[in-house]
């Protein structure tokens, strides 16, 4: 079975606002085995939001509303759910006589607006909300011969999530066939798109009951595989079967079967070889430092290093020769040779990685004043050789900055491969 969420509310179409209760529904949807096809954010327009609910209600089993349920005006999901299934709304006495005595025991006498919040729609099963005055609704239907199931849930994320993991999971547990989803993520650094698509796309066409998802930033490609079966033992055999088979065409390519980040597996390489790492950064900043760091357990392995940014402590901290930035410049391939060995070195490491380059928006300077935007130099440096590469990045300074550190990792990973290999 598949959902579709609709999200009311004009607020949610700013740039102030967003849908997190999306996140919260489709994450419980998938412990359900229902797959989240579609999601919809409607501004508080009853034609549009009726429309938005028979576009739903034509391609999806289940739809779930969040918000538009308060006492005001443009509180109009009620209304537009009725209007697209057909039915009527009802006024329910027991929930006009608890809203009148929620406001007497706050004595406040209740507006005329808020008895709207009574009204339900013809057939529905009412969910008690225990954090506000407006309740939930629950729908098992049929529109032109197909099964549909309508939920109705308030905004507010404190009384949405209470109210559906009380009433609504039960109650879509009992109902709905016992369905389970599997998922894996494989992850591959530094290569294109299309050329991951080209190579993997005529094994994964072949199944056609997994969904495959390629998902492109941030340096890396991720594909990932989704699959809903009769029993998680089955479907998740068959994401495996699927990913296996991957792996095989992309080889060395993947640096990750399970999802985990660049980082992580960097640092379990290190491990796994007892070996530890140093770093002397200058364009990136203690960004690559950050991103080990934030693993834990990295202390064991990652030595810690230096943010070299000034020239005078490339010296200083990683014993670099102040004659050598100042005739090759800073960022330059002797500089990051030497920044590598020498932070080494200076740290007792196995290995020193280093970074130097301009990532803009400003040209270098001295040395380095013709030298381009994106010119970055990575080494990596161990007790036998200095490996260094020239990279040209394009982008601006965050992506130059990002894209350094991800193939900093990218290389101490290969190398690592490679010496396993002699």
């Amino acid at each position: 079975m598949i959902a579709e969420i609709i999200a009311a509310g004009s607020e949610m179409l700013t740039p102030h606002r967003q849908d997190t209760n999306g996140l919260f529904l489709t994450a419980q949807l998938n412990d359900l085995g229902v797959q989240v096809a579609f999601k919809t954010i409607v501004g508080d327009n009853l034609e549009h939001l009726t429309a938005s609910a028979r576009t739903a209600l034509s391609r999806a089993d289940i739809v779930l509303f969040s918000g538009g349920l308060g006492p005001t005006e443009d509180d109009l999901t009620r209304e537009a759910a009725a209007a697209a299934l057909g039915i009527s709304l009802r006024r329910d006495p027991a929930i006009l006589t608890s809203l009148y005595k929620r406001f007497a025991a706050r004595q406040m006498v209740m507006p005329p607006n808020n008895a709207k919040q009574a009204d339900i729609l013809d057939g529905a099963t009412v969910l008690v909300n225990p954090k506000g005055s407006a309740p939930g609704q629950f729908v098992d239907t049929s529109v032109d011969g197909f099964r549909k199931i309508v939920i109705l849930l308030p905004g507010p994320p404190d009384e949405l999530k209470p109210l559906f993991e009380q009433a609504v999971k039960p109650l879509l547990a009992a109902t709905l066939p016992p369905r389970y989803i599997a998922r894996r993520v494989l992850r591959m650094p530094l290569i294109p798109e299309s050329h991951v698509d080209a190579r993997t796309a005529p094994i994964y066409r072949e199944y056609t009951d997994v969904e495959t998802t390629i998902l492109a930033g941030h340096g890396e490609i991720q594909l990932h595989f989704v699959a809903a079966k009769a029993t998680l033992a089955e479907a998740q055999a068959r994401v495996n079967e699927l990913a296996s088979r991957i792996e095989a065409e992309m080889e060395d390519a993947i640096f990750s079967s399970q999802n985990e980040s660049l980082e992580e597996v960097v640092l379990l390489m290190l491990g796994l070889r007892h070996l530890t790492l140093a770093a002397a950064e200058s364009a990136t900043g203690g960004l690559l430092a950050s991103r080990l760091t934030a693993v834990p357990g990295s202390s064991r392995y990652f030595l810690g290093g230096a943010v070299v940014y000034n020239d005078a402590l490339k010296t200083e901290f990683a014993g670099v020769p102040a004659e050598l930035v100042a005739t090759s410049g800073p960022v330059s391939e002797p500089v990051a040779r030497a920044l590598a060995e020498g932070i080494r070195t200076r740290t007792g490491a196995s290995l020193g990685i280093a970074i130097t380059g301009i990532a803009g928006p400003t040209p270098g300077t001295g040395p380095d004043a013709e030298k381009p935007i994106g010119l970055v130099y990575i080494a990596l440096a161990d007790a036998k050789e200095t490996i260094v590469k020239e990279l040209h990045l394009p982008g601006d300074r965050d992506r130059i900055r990002w894209w350094a550190t991800q193939h900093a990792l990218e290389l101490i990973r290969r190398t690592l491969l490679e010496a396993d290999r002699l």
